[in-house]
């Protein structure tokens, strides 16, 4: 399993996130603390929006390890954003380590990226690509199971892409679920399939942590919100207020020894993030 992170908030410096904090996903990529395998070095990739020059998000990707990166520590220093998505990859056995398969995926204004994995994806890897309208179809440049969900999504997205809602992001992003699920038990998979999928647009952000079968565990995901995410007395903090909050991340570990900002989103519920930053955390049934 890879290791992802999300942020929505206040404009700041992607280092304070990938780099510097003290559980930081540049630590993550080779000293992850909620998995089996510590190592996440198949490859990383940021995704950033300046809205200032259009909703079309930048992607930076490389198959290096994220740790071992110099143009990854540079570059984050000096970009800020005010929503950006990062994630260090572990390839799933028999993918390919390749640009083409390095999260975030971009189409559009949206960008997407996953932790988890579709079980024995190369059976049901035909039925996904059927079902694909050729824009979709075409989209598609990598092998991983994550860029065919994400053009899954795009295509069920389809008729309110010119005009969408919050909503209809939500509810297409539920939807793409059962429709997996439902291909995966006509292949006759037996084996879990997780899927912490997160989704942007670069206003709001959507989030699931799910499994298929609950007698598994679903791969760690957690949630803080607050004012801001500052350093401070030697440290990194989600500053709380009682009021609207106007920072939020949601990533795979916490970034902070203090574990007392963070929340674990609970297994199999979706989170969405409106542009206002209110919050809401629903069951996926």
């Amino acid at each position: 399993m890879c290791r992802l992170l999300v942020y929505k908030g206040r404009q700041m410096f992607m280092s304070d996130l990938l780099t510097k904090s003290e559980q930081s996903l540049i630590l993550q990529s080779y000293k992850a603390r909620e998995r089996k395998e510590p190592l996440n070095g198949d490859g990383f990739g940021v995704g950033w929006y300046d809205h200032d020059i259009d909703p079309i998000p930048c992607v930076f990707t490389s198959t290096r390890p994220a740790w071992s990166d110099r143009n990854l520590f540079h570059l984050s220093e000096k970009i800020r954003s005010t929503c950006f998505f990062a994630h260090v990859r572990a390839a799933s056995r028999g993918s390919y380590v390749s640009q083409f398969n390095c999260h975030p995926f971009q189409c559009k204004q949206f960008l997407w990226m996953q932790n988890g994995k579709i079980a024995d994806f190369p059976k049901i890897k035909r039925r996904v690509r059927d079902s694909l309208d050729d824009e979709y179809y075409n989209f598609i440049k990598g092998t991983t199971d994550t860029e065919h969900t994400f053009a899954l999504f795009l295509n069920l997205l389809a008729e309110h892409l010119e005009d969408y809602s919050i909503g209809d992001l939500r509810e297409t992003l539920i939807a793409t679920i059962p429709q997996l699920n439902s291909w995966t038990e006509e292949a006759g998979v037996a084996d879990p399939s997780y899927y912490n999928f997160a989704i942007t647009d670069g206003q709001s952000v959507i989030a699931t942590r799910y499994v298929t079968n609950t007698s598994y565990e679903a791969p760690s995901l957690y949630i803080s919100q607050g004012e801001r995410f500052e350093h401070r007395d030697g440290k990194y903090h989600m500053i709380a207020t009682n009021e609207n909050p106007y920072a939020v991340i949601i990533a795979s570990e916490p970034l902070t020894e203090d574990r007392s900002c963070w929340k674990v989103i609970p297994q199999n519920h979706i989170v969405t993030v409106t542009p206002e930053f209110h919050i809401h955390t629903q069951p996926i049934d």
